[in-house]
Formats: C-alpha cells, sequence, structure tokens
C-alpha cells in the first residue's frame, strides 16, 4: 500500500504532542507502551480533515460532539486518505461515516456495516447516510464472517467491539477479527476506539460497565495476525477510575478510552 507508506512518512508534529514512545504505568503496577501519534497528521490530508468536520451537512448534535470525539485527530491517526475504501462496524448516526465519505471522496466508498442482529433498528438510520451520501453503501451481515465487494484499506470500529463480547450478540469475536484481517487489503488498517476497564479485568464488566480491557483487546487482535501499529492518547481521562457503567450521567461522553491501529502485514 504505496499510498499508506507515503502518509506515515509525509507527518508533521503538532503542538498537541510528541510523536515517539512514552513509558506509563497502568494501575497493575504493569508498564504499557504508548504510542503518541495522535498528533501527526499527513500534511497533504490535514486541510481535508478539517474541510469534513466543517462540513455543513453534519447534524449540530454531532458537531457538540467534536470537542470531546477529536474527529480530526482521530482522521489523521487512521490515517484516512482521499480514494480509501472504508468499513464502519455499526456506525450509529453516522458521525464518522459522514467524516469519512468527505474525506475519501468520489473515488472512495465507505461501507455501513450493520450486524444482522440489529438490523431491524439500524437499517433505518443506515439508510439515512446512504441517500444523503454517493459513496457510502450499507451492508448487513455477520460480524464473525463480513464480507465486502472489494478488499478494504481501513476497518473502523469506535465504542462497539465491547459489545460483540457480550452473549447476546451471538458472536465469535476471534472469528470476527479473523474476518476484518481477510477483508483488508495487505497493509490495511483496524482502528478501534472502546471504553477502558480497570486493568485485569478483561471482559467481565463488558455487559455490566460496557468496558474493555485494552490490553486484552489488543492480545485478541494480535492473535488474528495484526501486528500493533500505534495508540492515541486523544481521548483518553485519566480522571475516570473505571468504575462506573459508561451511560451513568457523571461519566457518559467523558469516559477513558483507548484508541488503537493494527495494521495487517503486506
Amino acid at each position: 500500500m504505496i499510498k499508506r507508506l507515503v502518509a506515515s512518512a509525509a507527518v508533521l508534529a503538532l503542538a498537541a504532542g510528541l510523536s515517539g514512545c512514552i513509558i506509563v504505568s497502568s494501575s497493575g503496577g504493569q508498564k504499557t507502551v504508548v504510542t503518541n501519534t495522535a498528533s501527526a497528521e499527513p500534511s497533504s490530508y490535514a486541510g481535508l480533515y478539517a474541510d469534513a468536520v466543517a462540513d455543513p451537512k453534519r447534524p449540530a448534535e454531532e458537531v457538540a460532539r467534536d470537542a470531546l470525539r477529536h474527529p480530526s485527530e482521530i482522521l489523521a491517526f487512521a490515517q484516512v486518505a482521499p480514494g480509501d475504501k472504508i468499513a464502519d462496524i455499526r456506525p450509529g448516526a453516522g458521525y464518522f461515516s459522514r467524516l469519512f465519505s468527505d474525506v475519501v471522496g468520489p473515488t472512495g466508498r465507505v461501507y455501513a456495516f450493520v450486524p444482522n442482529r440489529t438490523a431491524e433498528r439500524e437499517n433505518p438510520t443506515a439508510d439515512l447516510l446512504v441517500a444523503a451520501y454517493p459513496n457510502i453503501t450499507r451492508v448487513n451481515g455477520l460480524l464473525d464472517s463480513m464480507t465486502y465487494a472489494e478488499p478494504l484499506d481501513l476497518i473502523f470500529m469506535s465504542q462497539e467491539y465491547h459489545d460483540f463480547h457480550i452473549s447476546g450478540f451471538n458472536t465469535d469475536v476471534a472469528k470476527m477479527n479473523a474476518a476484518v484481517f481477510a477483508a483488508l487489503k495487505p497493509g490495511g488498517l483496524y482502528v478501534v476506539i472502546d471504553h477502558q476497564a480497570a486493568a485485569g479485568t478483561g471482559i467481565s464488566v463488558v455487559s455490566t460497565l460496557h468496558r474493555i480491557e485494552g490490553d486484552y483487546l489488543k492480545r485478541e487482535v494480535q492473535a488474528a495476525g495484526f501486528v500493533f501499529d500505534g495508540e492515541s492518547q486523544v481521548v483518553a481521562n485519566p480522571a475516570d477510575d473505571h468504575s462506573l457503567n459508561v451511560f451513568d450521567a457523571a461519566i457518559r461522553g467523558k469516559t477513558d478510552q483507548f484508541v488503537y491501529r493494527f495494521r495487517k502485514p503486506g
């Protein structure tokens, strides 16, 4: 994937942080390497990211969330580029799908993937995205056997991964990650944002708190053949002690979240 290698090389550091590695201590005393690349944007695409965020078609309620969700930084971290083919898993109201659509442009494609289990209630919202953006296509299927019409550059999952460990989704997460791996081009990216759980909890609170331990998720994804390619702290919140349900009014919208980027070798 030549364009991704070029984009990765052509970065500029922003005032928000430095590139490189920082060693931080987890609450369990273990040390985790954090690659602080959230502040590095492909310089040729920074304007596209800003234009996407400023798009007047974006709903006011989504724009109001930008201060917490940091869309420009997430687009940069995910290395979204014109012409990319992207799957947005359970896009919801389309917060990121709209941004992706603007950046990838008429030669790109955004697949709004709605799992069969939630299709009845989520298809209508996805269809509104399809009607408004000609380069968005709705796709339904099983999470653990998802397929697309073409190889993808990026598969993106925001605050959804933990749900797929809940028994009601009837999903084999190892098979899901394998399906993601198969759907990507060599060099393609898998970017996951989720709510951080306390160290050592693994998936034990996915149903009660709707959180997942980042290190546990990382091991699962790497087991599918992915290489860990970086971490952003742009939506981290060290004041969150990981004890509250993410829908609790005291923390909703302000949870401590990790952003991981994985790369398919090749």
